[in-house]
């Protein structure tokens, strides 16, 4: 492996260019600026010099700073009582117009950072909603949330730390420039010094990289736990597990609070290690210049000046550079994360072609799937299977039996290992299913709804729709009843997930909102779950209704639910074990459909 990759410094330089892509002239400017601030800067310097030996604490012929001595000479042909203000009228509007351009630099840069800031997110957040289903089996959601709250501002922070580090880096070398133009000899005793301490610092730098893979994994582990800890709240407070949770959190926090301090602690030794240095730096070349190199008073003073002013700069490079360091191991994991989402990519269908229409039905032929490429089971094995359209097809089994597998193999969320899925005749290749699945209502057996209202989580699936096509949708679902109770109707805030809300209910909303979006097919997986006998039989009365204008696809362990589909499909143990209709398969009291229907019955 090469060292820049080992560093990590090569998905620093990727997000570079997408700063530069994205910034295009500005970021150049900004540079360019900065560069005029030093130089106004070291400019209002010198004019001192003329200014200190106008009220006399210079020589007057400032012999001793090279070429000044002909830039001060035009002001000796003024009379003397002007001599001082014009020369203050010229260091005020130096130092005013630099405040000014260090004002609409400060402005532009704060602009820049929330821009691409933005960008990023967009960027992230676009690339994992177009992501394969297949991505998200092998990711935890909450390292999504890490990433985009945690990694993405800490490489916002370490791509503009690197743009302060190369200003600084600027400035430091358009002041070096001046301190060689008044000594070169104590410049180049002073940098000599300055290299050996930064050659001594490494060290630091080092450890604050690895302080920042601490970071990042313990970052990590809060974020899933809190994830993880939230959506089981109700577990926590039913079983009362909050001691144990606070204590896992308690050890957490602890271990964050060290791994800042640590920082902390590293990055105040090394400001505190450029202070002692610059102390005894000046010390040890003052009495240089006066005892050994006999350089003049004026010279010295400047050279002072100049080098107060940029020793800290000396200390701001080693810190930002240990920032840096710091957010290494950020960029590489929000680069990893990119890149595994642009290989998951799904091609997106045009905004303006009309969505498909299943007229024939789909077809499954010899079809296996396993979710682990390297070990032996197999969620679902040489499947042969027809499903007619606009019909109403049935899929029972015990769990496991590999149910919803098949239906993320219809809709194309996932790909066969071996066969192939065919709708309306035509392969079912990867990349196709975004394009099916515009055409599909999918209600989950665990109903999701957003902390908004009834109609905004509605007009999620049918944005134009009107309120009598919202009022019918959840007529058909069985759901106006208890819609129109609610304190604000339609307006009414469901709370998080749907909290405010039975699970029949939520059920009920999500069903409603599934119709509400007109699909060619509908699947059901477990929809009707939560549901007391009355609102299922009117949800089983809705769905016979529907039975010719679309395909129902039923995923159901309440065999009640599905007396009237078509055809009934039997899965055990990743296979098809029997087909037919209700009453064909109950009277085979020795089959899986029979076992299951009489442990009910019973």
């Amino acid at each position: 492996m090469r060292g820049g990759d080992r560093l990590g410094f090569v998905p620093l330089l990727v997000y570079l260019k997408k700063l530069r892509s994205f910034a295009g002239g500005r970021l150049y400017l900004n540079l360019f600026g900065t560069m005029i601030v030093s130089l106004l800067e070291g400019i209002g310097i010198l004019l001192l010099a003329p200014m200190l030996s106008l009220i006399g604490l210079l020589d007057s012929s400032v012999g001793g700073i090279p070429y000044l001595a002909s830039v001060a000479e035009p002001l000796r042909s003024l009379p003397a009582s002007w001599q001082l203000p014009v020369v203050l009228a010229v260091f005020v509007a130096l130092l005013l117009g630099q405040g000014l351009l260090q004002r609409r630099l400060t402005n532009m840069n704060s602009e820049l950072e929330q821009g691409f800031i933005r960008h990023l997110r967009m960027d992230v957040y676009r690339g994992l909603l177009q992501s394969d289903w297949a991505f998200f089996l092998r990711r935890r959601k909450s390292d999504f949330i890490h990433h985009a709250t945690t990694e993405l501002p800490r490489v916002s922070f370490g791509i503009f730390t690197f743009l302060q580090l190369a200003t600084s880096l600027l400035f430091t070398l358009i002041q070096i420039g001046f301190a060689l133009w008044l000594s070169a000899p104590l410049t180049i005793v002073v940098l000599l010094c300055g290299l050996a301490l930064a050659v001594c610092s490494r060290s630091k730098v080092r450890n604050s990289r690895a302080i920042g893979q601490e970071t990042t994994e313990l970052m990590q582990r809060y974020v899933a736990g809190m994830t993880d800890h939230f959506n089981g709240i109700k577990d926590i407070k039913s079983n009362r597990l909050e001691k144990q949770h606070l204590t896992w959190f308690g050890e957490l926090c602890d271990r964050l609070e060290r791994n800042i301090i640590q920082f902390t602690r590293l990055q105040s030794a090394s400001r505190f290690q450029y202070k002692a240095a610059s102390t005894l730096l000046i010390a040890g070349f003052v009495y240089l210049a006066f005892s050994v190199l006999h350089v003049q008073a004026e010279t010295l003073l400047f050279i002072v000046l100049i080098f107060s002013r940029l020793w800290p700069k000396f200390s701001m490079l080693q810190s930002g550079a240990e920032q840096l360091a710091q957010t290494i191991p950020a960029f590489r994991n929000l680069w990893e994360l990119q890149r595994e989402v642009e290989a998951a990519q799904e091609p997106e269908p045009p905004e303006e072609s009309e969505a498909v229409r299943i007229v024939q039905g789909f077809e499954l032929r010899d079809v296996s799937y396993r979710y682990d490429r390297q070990g032996d089971a197999y969620a679902l094995r040489d499947v042969n299977l027809r499903i007619p359209a606009n019909r109403m097809t049935a899929i029972v089994g015990k769990s496991g039996a590999g149910k919803s597998t098949l239906i993320d193999l219809l809709i194309g969320l996932i790909q066969p290992e071996r066969g192939e899925v065919l709708a309306d005749g035509k392969p079912l290749v990867e990349g196709m299913g975004n394009e099916l699945r515009r055409a599909v209502s999918y209600v989950s057996q665990e109903p999701f709804l957003f902390h908004e209202s009834v109609k905004d989580n509605l007009r999620l699936a049918a944005p134009d729709a009107t309120e009598e096509q919202m009022w019918e949708a959840l007529r058909f679902a069985a759901a106006e009843p208890f819609v129109r109770k609610l304190p604000q109707g339609l307006d009414t805030l469901l709370g998080d997930r749907g909290v405010r809300l039975s699970g029949g209910e939520r059920q009920r909303i999500v069903l409603a909102r599934a119709i509400l979006r007109k699909p060619s097919v509908l699947i059901l997986d477990e929809a009707t779950s939560a549901l007391d006998s009355e609102h299922e039989a009117s949800i089983q009365e809705a769905l016979v209704r529907l039975r010719g204008s679309m395909t129902l696809i039923v995923i159901a362990h309440r065999l009640s639910t599905i007396r009237d589909a078509d055809q009934i499909v039997v899965l055990d143990g990743g296979k098809i074990v029997q087909r037919g209709g209700y009453t064909e398969l109950a009277e085979e009291n020795a089959g899986v459909f029979g076992r299951l229907l009489g442990y009910q019955v019973g």
